[in-house]
């Protein structure tokens, strides 16, 4: 860790499944942000749409590193100096019809630093207006754990489902991530019962903090989303929350705390299972 002050972004969204109306939205948002030494930005899962079909995601996938959604993105980084966790998109998948649900990272410099696959597909049934989710229908499972350098950090990446999943996150902190980035459409139900203990959870277990973006709100398709984004620190304080409005939320972490709480606690040093 480079640098020990960070001021993180979660945008809160009601995306719709208009590609062109988020991109607007997130347009807005981007031009009232301050402006900062070291700023990361997180988006929701599915930011650039949503509430529409499942299937119809694959009308606006992307090859990776190729097309306008990306385009946006990249401009909007080098524009306002940040970098940003761009929650989920679908990317292609060659001689595939299926895509990945992608969570691509894009530096103040505009290029894009990495692409993380969903790795845990939310195939469910909730009590909800949808009942029940099959993720795996339109979307193939990634498979690599991924956690990158930026100046003031190493940032990991999960999507949603995977915050269910404590082996993910532990592989992240083997690989000493700092912050772990969390995007994500978390329903109202699921999200109302488990949302903010998980988050609490994966920060306390693995002494890092946790940058949670959501969707919001009931949406085109009947969809409800919980909202409640968050940042919490690896003592497990919710020190960044908002309620159900859409729109963003700053607040600045002190990265010190990382080494100060594992040094006082070095549970991780004292696992015994692995």
């Amino acid at each position: 860790m480079n640098n020990t002050k960070l001021v993180v972004t979660t945008v809160q969204m009601n995306s719709k499944p208009d590609v062109q109306k988020n991109l607007d939205f997130l347009q807005r948002e981007f031009n009232a942000l301050a402006r900062y030494e070291n700023h990361l930005v997180v988006l929701p899962e599915c930011f650039a749409f949503f509430g529409g079909r499942d299937i119809s995601q694959a009308s606006i996938k992307e090859n990776y590193l190729d097309g306008p959604i990306q385009s946006f993105l990249a401009e909007q980084a080098r524009l306002h100096n940040i970098w940003i966790v761009a929650g989920s998109m679908p990317v292609a998948i060659e001689q595939n019809e299926r895509f990945h649900a992608a969570c691509l990272v894009f530096a103040p410099d505009g290029s894009c630093k990495t692409q993380y696959n969903k790795i845990h597909l939310f195939d469910v049934e909730v009590s909800d207006s949808t009942g029940t989710y099959k993720e795996s229908a339109t979307t193939m499972a990634g498979n690599q754990v991924v956690v990158i350098d930026t100046p003031f950090a190493k940032l990991g990446l999960a999507i949603c489902y995977d915050l269910r999943f404590p082996e993910l996150f532990r592989q992240m902190q083997a690989l000493d991530a700092d912050i772990i980035c969390v995007p994500s459409a978390f329903t109202q139900v699921t999200g109302e019962a488990h949302w903010q203990v998980l988050l609490q959870a994966r920060a306390i277990e693995n002494q890092c903090f946790i940058v949670a973006a959501n969707q919001s709100g009931t949406h085109e398709n009947g969809r409800e989303t919980w909202g409640h984004s968050m940042v919490v620190d690896p003592w497990g304080n919710i020190i960044s929350q908002q309620n159900v409005q859409i729109g963003t939320l700053s607040c600045e972490i002190n990265l010190d705390k990382i080494t100060q709480i594992r040094h006082k606690m070095p549970n991780l040093l004292h696992r015994k299972l692995k």
